[in-house]
């Protein structure tokens, strides 16, 4: 894990008090809703903000069906042999509103 040196070891997310800490600024309503998520869990706020952080520097598990899910979209995407140029498009969405507005299909 990244933070290994500074979490306890007893806990897969724990604060270790006997770290070098720092005071950082927030506004009230980041407060509040820190302070009510670690009391939801159980935690002290600098319990929780040590996890999220953990949790984030972990790179994200991709599912296999996912994958296999999204490489099928991507290739019946590729098949359907109608993508349109970024200025085409452009070109088009200029004419919403005007006498010169043609629907897609007709421009």
């Amino acid at each position: 894990m990244l933070c290994d040196t500074f979490l306890d070891p007893g806990r897969v997310f724990g604060y270790n008090p006997q770290m070098k800490t720092q005071i950082i600024e927030i506004d009230d309503d980041t407060a509040m809703a820190l302070k009510q998520r670690a009391a939801e869990r159980g935690l002290s706020v600098p319990e929780l903000v040590a996890e999220l952080v953990t949790l984030e520097a972990r790179p994200a598990d991709a599912d296999v069906d996912d994958i296999v899910e999204l490489d099928r979209r991507w290739k019946a995407f590729e098949a359907q042999g109608s993508v349109a140029a970024n200025d085409d498009v452009v070109r088009w969405l200029q004419t919403w509103g005007t006498p010169g507005f043609r629907s897609w299909r007709n421009r």
